[in-house]
């Protein structure tokens, strides 16, 4: 009690200028100080944290950490504009300040990304100024710039600014491309962290804690980014579509033509919204292979190709558009086509080869694990011994399936149905007794499949 008041007497003369900057009395000033802030006694700690990061700025990282709580919670609370906007302006200052001194311990992106959407979500600021803090979030460390919601804000105000007629189509569309590729980046991370985790939960071992905490905050992540996703493609909406493209793309042709960037531009947009009907398709993706063959333009030819009726030439095309592509996720979108080409053929040992080759690049395609489930479910009646494995096919099914569900939120309904009808199909609680055998009891699958697949518990 006597120490606690011998602090506060100290506490009142650091608050009334007694003792000078970065004075041996910080510590103190900063206990008190944070001693509130723990408590969530916010408004007691205000003024205290103040007096801390301005008489004892180099003091401690705590003193941001606090103070940027205490001015969340008061931008919260404020009820007046002119106070709100009091309090936010301290906040960007507190973050500025920190990332000024504590550098390492203090990322550009995130920083600048939180100044940014926090004057984005309370309007402060013209279009263009909150774009160009996104912007500069973005530009200035893209790495950290990870907020599902600051990107999709970032491509917003862009769709915004032209349709008020102050920035071009091709802008819209350089921002889209800009902001889809982060988003796959983080999601082909999350998924990637996800992987080995959800097959070790699968093989029936047992997860740590630290481990289920993982698995809990990626899936958190992958259905933000998804969702993001759908609210950008949403708002892209008719912008990207063939009626306005071609137009776009067609009149600069032929200023165009021996540009290759402007070609692989054009080439990827038209490929990636199906416009291949219109020779303007066929025009650019000729003109981008003489020039620079690369993998847009061969995948292009192959999508050609596919069109009339080669698909021997197609899969020459796609399998070189494969080898050239750096990019992951187009490098996956192409090994998926070439997979679903020899699924349709029928040769499912293939197709699975090439589905696994899109999941090595982007592990969050969901979609790839849910047509290796829908090929092991098609096979269950060549693939087993008798007619009990034949259905114990169905597990190693519904395995897959579930296991897009959780790396693509995307398609997780479809996937869940998918993996409930396999598992309806599969042996049941009293087929596996009468069998003799148990839960946990390793099954190995013949034919392409050749896996092993464990008995569930029920």
């Amino acid at each position: 009690m006597k120490a606690r008041f011998i602090a506060l007497i100290t506490g009142a003369l650091l608050g009334s200028g007694a003792l000078s900057a970065q004075s041996n009395d910080c510590p103190t000033m900063a206990a008190l100080a944070y001693d509130d802030a723990k408590a969530k006694n916010y408004d007691a700690a205000y003024e205290p944290l103040k007096n801390v990061m301005e008489q004892c700025p180099e003091y401690s990282l705590a003193t941001y950490q606090y103070l940027e709580r205490v001015l969340e919670d008061k931008i919260k609370k404020a009820s007046a504009d002119a106070q709100k906007n009091q309090y936010i302006n301290e906040l960007v200052s507190v973050w500025e300040k920190r990332l000024e001194l504590y550098p390492e311990k203090t990322s550009k992106g995130k920083v600048y990304g939180d100044i940014a959407q926090l004057k984005y979500d309370n309007k402060l600021g013209s279009k263009e100024e909150l774009y160009n803090a996104f912007d500069k979030a973005f530009t200035e460390d893209r790495e950290n710039f990870t907020s599902a919601k600051g990107l999709y804000a970032y491509f917003d105000l862009m769709v915004e600014m032209q349709d008020a007629g102050e920035r071009e189509l091709q802008d819209v569309f350089d921002i889209y491309d800009r902001v889809m590729a982060k988003i796959e980046e983080e999601e082909n991370d999350a998924a990637e962290e996800l992987a080995p985790l959800l097959e070790k939960q699968e093989a029936g071992e047992d997860l740590t804690s630290k481990e289920e905490t993982k698995i809990k905050y990626a899936e958190i992540n992958l259905g933000n980014y998804n969702a993001v996703k759908n609210a950008l493609n949403a708002k892209l909406g008719a912008r990207a579509d063939c009626d306005n493209l071609i137009p776009l793309y067609k009149k600069d042709f032929e200023e165009k033509k021996t540009d290759v960037d402007w070609l692989q531009n054009a080439n990827a947009r038209l490929s990636a919204k199906d416009c291949t009907e219109d020779p303007l398709f066929f025009q650019v993706s000729e003109a981008l292979h003489q020039l620079q063959p690369s993998a847009s333009s061969a995948y292009s030819l192959g999508q050609l190709a596919e069109a009339d009726g080669d698909r021997a030439k197609a899969l020459d095309y796609y399998n070189e558009a494969a080898e050239l592509e750096e990019n992951p996720s187009d490098k996956a979108k192409i090994y998926y086509r070439i997979a679903s080409n020899y699924k349709e053929r029928g040769s499912f040992g293939q197709a699975r080869n090439f589905y696994r080759k899109a999941l090595d690049a982007k592990p969050s395609m969901g979609t790839a694990y849910l047509q290796i489930a829908n090929m092991i479910a098609q096979s269950a009646n060549n693939c087993g011994d008798d007619a009990f494995t034949k259905r114990a096919v169905y597990w190693l099914a519904a395995d897959y399936a579930s296991r897009a569900a959780r790396v693509d939120p995307s398609i997780a309904s479809n996937a869940n149905q998918a993996a409930a009808s396999y598992r309806g199909r599969a042996p049941q609680k009293s087929d596996v007794f009468q069998s003799g055998r148990s839960a946990g009891e390793a099954i190995s699958i013949g034919c392409w499949i050749g896996e092993t697949v464990r008995i569930p518990q029920m």
